[in-house]
């Protein structure tokens, strides 16, 4: 039992590092963290809308996640990055 208790613990530790990491690349790159925020919205909107755009609502869409992927992946790689 106190193996499992301590594999558990050393995952939450583990995520709330990482998390803790993430939040600091935000922090050190407002630009980017402000991008995410503004794609975010802007796919609310298209999911939202009642229209279709002319038939590229839902590519716009998979790229807006597409795009916030990416943009995490490299606020993450940086946090790595920088911890090295």
């Amino acid at each position: 039992m106190k193996f499992v208790s301590g594999i558990v613990l050393g995952v939450v530790l583990s995520a709330g590092l990482f998390t803790l990491a993430a939040q600091n690349e935000r922090a050190m790159h407002p630009r980017i963290a402000a991008a995410i925020a503004a794609i975010k919205d802007a796919r609310a909107y298209l999911a939202a809308a009642p229209h279709d755009f002319g038939g590229h609502k839902a590519a716009a869409m998979r790229s807006c996640d597409d795009a916030v992927r990416q943009l995490n992946l490299a606020l993450a790689y940086r946090a790595g990055a920088d911890g090295k």
